[in-house]
């Protein structure tokens, strides 16, 4: 599949996706300074999420905090609490190569938890929370490991790649558990909080 001098490509490729969100929000509406300062809360509190518990690998509560602000907030602020997330909580961890792959990959499990029907699905009870969060922690797991194979090989191989898949069984399982853990622990509470917000300060998601 991709070859020598295409990882950069694909990289720099995930920047752009990971940044169309962002201007397709502002660019069709108004700026909003309220909707800004809570995503920027958000934002931070994933980010304090991941560094909590950073001790212990693959056991967080960033990626449930990205869950519960696509539920609560929509897709598209879903989105961005994911892809900012990864950038702004590397500046402590590390920024790297693997930067682009965490926002694309954070990014999609918060706006695919605002999609509509999905957001319906995961509102309605707990073993919703606890199979998008199994979900979101085998996409994260499967997703960043295309990265670990262009890292080590600078092309992709299916080979490398179901190898890691098995080796990375453990961080896997960990991260499914934690995503619904930590859901079904802070949903109610952060979903109560920002709806009190949302009404108080007039913010239209």
């Amino acid at each position: 599949m991709f070859r020598n001098g295409q990882y950069q490509i694909v990289s720099m490729s995930l920047v752009v996706v990971a940044c169309i969100p962002i201007f397709y929000k502002y660019e069709k509406k108004k700026l909003n300074i309220k909707e800004l300062v809570l995503i920027a809360v958000l934002v931070t509190t994933a980010v304090l999420g991941r560094f909590m518990f950073y001790m212990i690998p693959a056991l967080t509560p960033m990626t449930a905090i990205i869950i519960i602000s696509g539920i609560c907030m929509g897709p598209e602020i879903g989105f961005l609490v994911g892809a900012l997330s990864a950038i702004a909580s590397n500046m402590i961890f590390g920024q790297g190569p693997w930067t682009p792959f965490q926002m694309f990959s954070w990014g999609i499990i918060g706006l695919v938890a605002g999609l509509p029907w999905v957001q319906k699905k995961l509102n309605q009870s707990y073993l919703g929370l606890i199979i998008y969060g199994i979900v979101a922690g085998l996409f994260f797991s499967f997703f960043m490991d295309t990265w670990t194979v262009f890292s080590i090989d600078r092309y992709f191989s299916w080979s490398r790649y179901l190898a890691l898949l098995v080796t990375a069984l453990p961080y896997t399982l960990s991260y499914c558990f934690a995503n619904a853990f930590f859901s079904c622990l802070l949903f109610r509470a952060i979903q109560t909080k920002l709806q009190r917000i949302l009404v108080k300060y007039d913010i239209k998601k």
